[in-house]
C-alpha cells in the first residue's frame, strides 16, 4: 500500500513538474494572451534598461580619463543599444512598430530600472564604474536565466547578448579594483556605491506579470533567485575592496543567502507591507537607508528621467519622420 501511494505521489509531483515548457518550445503563433503579455513585460524591461544604460553611457564619450577607456565604453554603449535592438525587434515582431517601442511611448510607460537613469556627477568616472559593475553583473545573471528560455525567438538571440555582457562587467570590475587602490579614488567610489547601489536594487522589482514569466519558462528562475545570485557575487566582492555596502531597508546583505528578506510580490518593496524588520532578519533598524520611492519598473522615475526622455526622442518629435531612422545593430 505504502510503495503504491509512493509512486502516485510521484506521477502527480511528476505532471506537476512538466508543465513549464521545454527549452525554445514556443514561438509567437502558439502565445496565449496571458502569455504574451508576460513576454511583453520581459521583453520591455530588457530592451527599457539596456537602450537608457547605452543613453547615458554615450555622455562619456571624449570624457573618460583615458583614450582606451573612452573607446571601451563607446563599444560598450553601441553593444548596449544593439542589444535592446535585439529586444525591441522581438517586440515588433509581436505587433509593436519601434515608434511604439521607443519615440512615440510616453516616459510614464518606461519600465527600465532607476539605475540606469540616474545621471553622472560631474567627473564622476567612479560613479560610471560602479554603475557598470552593478548594472553589468546584473544583466549577466539576468541573461543567464534566459539561455533555456521557452520562447524561440529569444532563445536565439541570448546568446550573443551574453558574450558581449562578459567584456562589459569585466571592463567595470578592473577600473573597480584599479581606483579601490587609490585613498582618493576609493572615497569617490564609496559615494558612488551609497547612492546608486538602493537604485540597483530595483532590477528585481518583480511586475504584474512575474509568476507567468517564470511558470511559461520565459525566464528559469525568479527575480528573487536573480537577486539572490546578485547579492551573493557584489557585497562580498565590494566588501573586499573596502567598500561599505549600505543596508538597505527590506534588504538583507547576509552573504550565505540565508536570511534573506525575498522581494514584496506586488513589487513595492523588499519587505512586505505586513512584515517587520528585525535583527532577526540579518537587518540593523539603526542603520538602514531606505528603498528608493521610485522603483522605474512600474512607471515611477526620479525628477531626471523627463529630461533625459525628452532629449534622445526630441529630434524624432522635430522633425516628424514619415519612415523614422532605426534603431541600429549588428545582424543577429
Amino acid at each position: 500500500m505504502t510503495d503504491e501511494s509512493s509512486d502516485t505521489d510521484g506521477e502527480t509531483a511528476g505532471s506537476e513538474a512538466d508543465t513549464t515548457p521545454a527549452a525554445a518550445t514556443l514561438d509567437r503563433e502558439e502565445l496565449r494572451d496571458s502569455q504574451r503579455a508576460a513576454l511583453e513585460e520581459l521583453l520591455f524591461r530588457l530592451a527599457d534598461d539596456e537602450f537608457v544604460h547605452a543613453e547615458r553611457a554615450t555622455e562619456w564619450q571624449i570624457y573618460a580619463p583615458t583614450l582606451e577607456s573612452d573607446l571601451a565604453l563607446a563599444n560598450i554603449a553601441q553593444d548596449e543599444f544593439g542589444h535592446a535592438r535585439l529586444w525591441y525587434d522581438l517586440l515588433q515582431e509581436l505587433g509593436y512598430t519601434e515608434a511604439e517601442c521607443i519615440w512615440e511611448r510616453p516616459a510614464a510607460e518606461w519600465t527600465h530600472s532607476t539605475l540606469v537613469e540616474l545621471p553622472f556627477p560631474e567627473g564622476g568616472w567612479g560613479n560610471a564604474v560602479v554603475r557598470g559593475y552593478l548594472y553589468d553583473t546584473a544583466e549577466q545573471i539576468r541573461l543567464e536565466a534566459l539561455v533555456d528560455t521557452s520562447y524561440a525567438p529569444l532563445a536565439d538571440r541570448v546568446g550573443k547578448a551574453l558574450s558581449e555582457e562578459e567584456y562589459h562587467r569585466e571592463h567595470a570590475g578592473n577600473w573597480l579594483e584599479r581606483l579601490a587602490g587609490e585613498p582618493e579614488s576609493h572615497d569617490r567610489l564609496q559615494t558612488a556605491v551609497d547612492e546608486l547601489f538602493p537604485h540597483a536594487l530595483s532590477l528585481f522589482t518583480p511586475g504584474e506579470h512575474e509568476a507567468e514569466i517564470v511558470a511559461n519558462g520565459f525566464r528559469r528562475a525568479t527575480l528573487d533567485e536573480l537577486r539572490t545570485e546578485w547579492l551573493d557575487t557584489v557585497v562580498p566582492r565590494l566588501e573586499s575592496l573596502g567598500f561599505d555596502v549600505p543596508a538597505v531597508e527590506g534588504v538583507s546583505l547576509d552573504t550565505e543567502g540565508d536570511n534573506r528578506v525575498p522581494l514584496d510580490t506586488e513589487g513595492d518593496d523588499g519587505v512586505g507591507d505586513d512584515d517587520e524588520v528585525s535583527d532577526d532578519d540579518g537587518i540593523t533598524d539603526t542603520e538602514t537607508v531606505p528603498r528608493p520611492d521610485v522603483r522605474g519598473r512600474d512607471g515611477t522615475h526620479t525628477d531626471v528621467w523627463a529630461e533625459l526622455y525628452e532629449e534622445f526622442t526630441h529630434t524624432y518629435h522635430e522633425i516628424q519622420p514619415e519612415e523614422p531612422a532605426t534603431l541600429t545593430s549588428e545582424e543577429v
